[in-house]
């Protein structure tokens, strides 16, 4: 009974975190239009980010807890975490949020399939339908043309295969450290390894943009910490379908700050993607073999 619950806080926490981070691109998208170094853009995101969790972390862990006692697991996860902010951030300046989001969503078949390698879980031909269908429904909202590929659709499939491996890499780390001290630690190993870069490009932000930048770091270390919870408390097999739910919010954003109202097709793919959402939330609570 325990464990029901604690998946099921798990599902819940997922969902919470796929309604915020969609703000994040649209804060991340607005600073690039305004000609923002990309790279500047995810400085932002993890030193920020370092700054609004610190005291939590601090309280939490003490001294000892910010830094990781194991910096190489950390530093390999936060790598996949800038990669795949770097990637889709960029991806944004040649694709609308929309059609990078779609290719995006390779993430949860790649934490599928490899979950059962990287992780030893099981994955049955349900789960498996689920994935399958809920990827469809996200090609049914954005009916991207692939015939002509652009570095942005290749940007956006990288980062999405990053940030699977983040997810995977978080998932086998799970049950170490408290959540809001491995949000602190991602973003501190993440804002190092970054401020060393972003130097060459740096450009002095006027006072708007910084508070798009803090606003981008309360996005982005709330988003990410909600994952880290839901990570604790569910498989990573399960919770990665869950993942397509983002496009929910993405469109109620995207119609809201760009003008981007969907279409009837849209919302038949949003209706897809709650279904297997739902789908898969009211089998976990039935089924009683791991492979299912």
């Amino acid at each position: 009974m325990e464990q029901g619950r604690g998946t099921l806080a798990g599902i819940g926490l997922m969902l919470a975190a796929m309604a915020v981070l969609p703000f994040l691109d649209v804060v991340a998208k607005t600073l690039g239009q305004q000609g923002m170094p990309i790279l500047q853009i995810v400085w932002a995101r993890m030193a920020m980010g370092t700054l609004m969790t610190a005291p939590f972390a601090a309280r939490i862990g003490g001294l000892r807890g910010l830094w990781p006692a194991r910096p190489g697991m950390h530093a390999l996860r936060t790598a996949f975490l800038i990669s795949a902010t770097f990637c889709f951030f960029f991806a944004l300046k040649f694709l609308p949020i929309a059609d990078a989001l779609a290719i995006f969503f390779v993430q949860p078949l790649v934490v599928t399939a490899l979950s059962p390698l990287v992780l030893g879980e099981r994955v049955g031909p349900r789960r498996w339908a689920a994935v399958a269908v809920g990827f469809i429904g996200t090609l049914v909202i954005i009916r991207p043309g692939f015939q002509a590929i652009n570095p942005g659709m290749l940007l956006a499939l990288a980062a999405g295969t990053s940030l699977a491996l983040y997810m995977l890499i978080t998932r086998r780390m799970a049950g170490r450290d408290h959540a809001m001290v491995t949000t602190f630690q991602t973003s501190l190993i993440g804002a190092i390894a970054v401020s060393l870069a972003v130097i060459p490009v740096w450009q002095a932000p006027t006072p708007a943009q910084w508070a798009l930048f803090l606003a981008l770091g309360f996005v982005a270390t709330f988003g990410h910490y909600l994952i880290v919870m839901a990570y604790d408390r569910a498989e990573a097999s399960l919770l990665a379908p869950l993942a397509y739910t983002e496009m929910i919010m993405a469109v109620a954003v995207g119609w809201w700050f760009f003008g981007d109202f969907p279409d009837i097709w849209t919302f038949v793919g949003v209706g897809i993607l709650m279904a297997c959402a739902l789908y898969i939330s009211a089998r976990e609570r039935v089924v009683t073999k791991p492979a299912e």
